[in-house]
Formats: C-alpha cells, structure tokens, sequence
C-alpha cells in the first residue's frame, strides 16, 4: 500500500541527525514508497471551514550531509494526505493546542493523525501518569506552597517539576533540610499561580531512567536507560544522559502491558513511558524519542514497527 504521509514537525534543518526520531519514521515511510509531505506548525491553516497547509515535498536520505530535501512549497487540503504524524516538540502551549485543533478537522475528513489529537490534548505526559497510581511514586499536584512543603517534609528528597517542560528542563531535586525549597516552590509555582508536580527522588535513577516505547498498544521489547552524568540527578540525554539499550524487566513488562492497550484504546499508536527503579514517572505522547538509540545498539526497526501500525490502521479504515 502505498500512502500520502505528511510530518507536521519543528525546522527539519535543526534536528540533530545522529538521533532524531522523527527522521526514522520518514526513513521507515521511504523504504516504503509513501509520498512524503513537511509541514511546519505555524504554515496549518483553516479557510471557510477547510484544514489546510502550506506544505512542501520531502525526501529524507540516511546521509549526515545530505539527509533531506524540501520542494517548492504549496498550499493544499490537510485531507488529501492519508496519514499526518505530529511531531511537534513540546512546549505544549496555546498554540500546540491551536494545531490540534486543525489537525482533528483532518482526521474528521478520513486522515489518520498519529497521535490523535485530542488524546494529545488529553493526556498531559506527567499528569496522566496518575492515572495509573499502582505505578507510580509517591506523588503530588499543586499550587498550594504549604502542601508542596509538607510532601518534601515526610518524603525527605524529593523532586519538583513543572507539568509542561520537556528534556529535563526546570527539574529540581531538593534533599532534606534544603536552604531552598520555598523559592523553588515560588518559581515553580509562581506564587502558588501554576500547577507542579513533586515526586518521591527514587535513588535507582543512577541506574537510568528508561525510555519504554510503545508501539499501536505492543511494548518493544529493549528499553533505553537513559544514564545520568556525574553529579547530575536527570538522565534526560538533552541533559547530558548517557543512552544504554537494555531488555525490559519483568516490572517495565508488568506497567507496559497495563498500560499499552489503554492508550492505544485513545488512539495513541507511539508512546514512550519513563520508568525508574520499579515506578513509572512520566508518559510522553507529544514526540516520544529514543528510537534511533535502540535501534542502533540493538537491531530493531522501530520506525517500521510503526509503519506497520499506520497501515494496519489504513486499512481497517
């Protein structure tokens, strides 16, 4: 089957080509002879009621010095592609929100969106981590300065976040009796106007944080621990972590069953679920990443995987 697939993704020219994920899909899709379409996020329009973009034609090649090209660009209907994959880098702010929108008038005319857009909207890559609380760390969520306070308190070390960074960005560790908690609340917070997350610091992080990837429900089954530097308390590789592939154990198994047919039932067909230790800590659906890190330490094609899931899709459609 050949299909018509469209990226909507952040300046092609930026990415970082030993690792980018989003490069080995449309690899995937090229071994595959689709027709491949590049849509910046700010080029999505809507004209007397139609979801259209401005849009070019890509071709992607597995060369550092060559690995795409862009043709002239053209406005067209968002409904004549057959797939669009959103691979829009957080932060999810208004105007990721305002994308969603225009893409979920695409998937309304036939066009399968990966991920789903309004499952993009719903499910916010740490707070939908709660929702599976037999998992998860001890956690909480709140503006309220004294109750952030009384978690670090009775947990001892703990670690305070914002709901919408990404890469490791505005992560904060504070241990006990720590000189700075109440202005790192405030900032956090800022002032007790923005919802954060505080969570229990789980040690086995020095071990790595992994990445499990989720494919149309099926977990693949190598993670990537995710390493911390020295003297670093956040694996995130944006953050300097260093990237092992490892097989799942049994207890990523045990969460990445649980988990997988639940966000594939919201039309979420990638995901990638960060686990330390024993406890699940995030579920990051936006623009899950490490693909090219497994694959390379360990053979797989998860691109492909994916591939196979779109046209799976396409054509229970």
């Amino acid at each position: 089957m050949t299909l018509r697939l469209a990226v909507v993704m952040d300046p092609i020219q930026q990415l970082t080509y030993k690792k980018d994920s989003t490069l080995a899909m449309l690899w995937a899709a090229t071994d595959r002879n689709w027709e491949l379409t590049y849509i910046e996020p700010q080029n999505l329009f809507v004209e007397q009621g139609e979801p259209w973009a401005r849009q070019q034609p890509l071709k992607v090649f597995r060369d550092p010095d060559h690995y795409y090209e862009l043709g002239d660009e053209v406005a067209a209907p968002l409904a004549e592609q057959d797939v669009i994959l959103m691979r829009q880098d957080p932060p999810f702010d208004i105007d990721y929100i305002y994308a969603t929108y225009i893409l979920e008038m695409a998937e309304a005319r036939g066009t399968l969106v990966v991920n789903r857009p309004q499952a993009l909207r719903d499910c916010n890559e740490k707070l939908y981590a709660t929702r599976f609380p037999e998992f998860c760390p001890p956690h909480l969520v709140t503006t309220d300065a004294a109750r952030l306070r009384e978690f670090h308190r009775t947990q001892g070390d703990v670690i305070f976040k914002p709901l919408d960074g990404m890469g490791g960005a505005s992560i904060f560790r504070l241990q006990p009796d720590d000189p700075n908690v109440s202005v790192v609340i405030e900032t956090l917070t800022q002032h007790g106007q923005q919802l954060i997350m505080a969570q229990r610091y789980l040690p086995e992080i020095t071990a790595g944080d992994k990445r499990i990837l989720i494919v149309d429900g099926e977990p693949v089954p190598f993670s990537l621990a995710r390493i911390p530097a020295a003297g670093e308390t956040r694996g995130n590789l944006a953050a300097g972590g260093r990237g092992v592939a490892q097989p799942l154990s049994a207890r990523d198994e045990e969460i990445a069953r649980a988990i997988g047919p639940v966000v594939r039932a919201k039309g979420l067909l990638f995901v990638g679920l960060d686990v330390i230790g024993d406890y699940l800590t995030e579920i990051n659906v936006t623009s899950p990443t490490c693909i090219r890190e497994i694959d390379d330490q360990q053979g797989t094609d998860i691109g492909g995987l994916l591939m196979d899931a779109i046209e799976r899709q396409r054509s229970a459609g």
